[in-house]
C-alpha cells in the first residue's frame, strides 16, 4: 500500500508556517533559547548553577529549557546570553510585505 502525500516546503519560520500572529517574534526567541540551552548544554550547567552565575532565576532557565517563551521579551533572552559571557550580534533585515489586493465587485 503506497501512502499519498504532499511534500510542501516550508518558509524557514514554522511559526510563519502555521500561521502565527507573530511569528517573527517567535522565531526570533526560538532561535535565542536554542543558543541559551546550547550555551548550559556545552558548559554542562545546572540551572540552578546558572543562577548563581548570572543571577537569574534558575526558574527562568526551566522555562527556556522547557521551550516557555511566551513571557521573554527579546532584550531579556539577549540579556540572559550576555550574563553568561556571550557576545552577541544581532542582524535585523526590513523587507517590505507583499500586499493582497482585495478586488471589489460592483
Amino acid at each position: 500500500m503506497e501512502d499519498d502525500f504532499e511534500l510542501i516546503h516550508g518558509s524557514g519560520n514554522v511559526f510563519r508556517d502555521f500561521g502565527r500572529p507573530n511569528a517573527n517574534v517567535e522565531q526570533a526567541r526560538a532561535i535565542i533559547a536554542a543558543k541559551i540551552i546550547g550555551t548550559l548544554d556545552e558548559r554542562s550547567l545546572s540551572t540552578r548553577e546558572a543562577e548563581r552565575l548570572t543571577g537569574v532565576s534558575h526558574s527562568e532557565f526551566s522555562r527556556i529549557r522547557n521551550a516557555r517563551l511566551k513571557h521573554f521579551t527579546l532584550d531579556r533572552m539577549i540579556t540572559i546570553l550576555e550574563k553568561l559571557d556571550e557576545d552577541i550580534e544581532v542582524d535585523v533585515i526590513f523587507k517590505p510585505r507583499t500586499c493582497v489586493q482585495q478586488v471589489v465587485h460592483a
